[in-house]
């Protein structure tokens, strides 16, 4: 028999028992997820419909979720497809200035954007849309040149 076609046979083998060994860990880690879901959780079902958990029912794997306040629906356990961390919540930092406000105090045009800690002369302009891109780029341009003491037109 040739070796080649025993060396062929082998990584084929082992390439089946990879692949099978990842869907199985895959499958382990589903499984255990499932079997912790509590009231209280947030959860996404296979089909994409968002809700908390609300009663389990551990005899029938039947989780009861309510997407809305008073609509609840029911669910097979292995409907459930993942949890949904609640966003990190922010620590309450008192407003310096508003996005439409400069560090001057007065309220900046809409589509301009102000820095922290700048003053209105760096307050920088954004186009509403792309049209006014190539103006907004060639006017950059003329400043930075200025700013270096370039002549115009180079």
């Amino acid at each position: 028999m040739d070796f080649s076609f025993l060396i062929l046979i082998v990584v084929l083998l082992g390439l089946m028992f990879f692949m099978t060994s990842r869907q199985r860990k895959q499958q382990r880690e589903a499984q255990a997820f499932r079997t912790e879901l509590a009231p209280g959780q947030e959860v996404m079902t296979g089909s994409g419909m968002f809700g908390t958990i609300v009663e389990v029912d551990e005899a029938n794997d039947i989780i009861t979720i309510e997407s809305t306040p008073g609509a609840r629906t029911r669910w097979l356990r292995a409907a459930i497809a993942k949890r949904v961390d609640a966003p990190a919540e922010t620590a309450a930092e008192p407003e310096t200035e508003t996005a439409t406000e400069t560090a001057t105090g007065t309220p900046a045009a809409a589509g301009t954007i102000a820095p922290a800690g700048s003053t209105s002369a760096d307050v920088i302009d954004v186009p509403d849309d792309i049209s006014g891109l190539d103006t907004a780029q060639r006017e950059y341009r003329d400043q930075q040149r200025k700013a270096d003491g370039d002549a115009e037109g180079k």
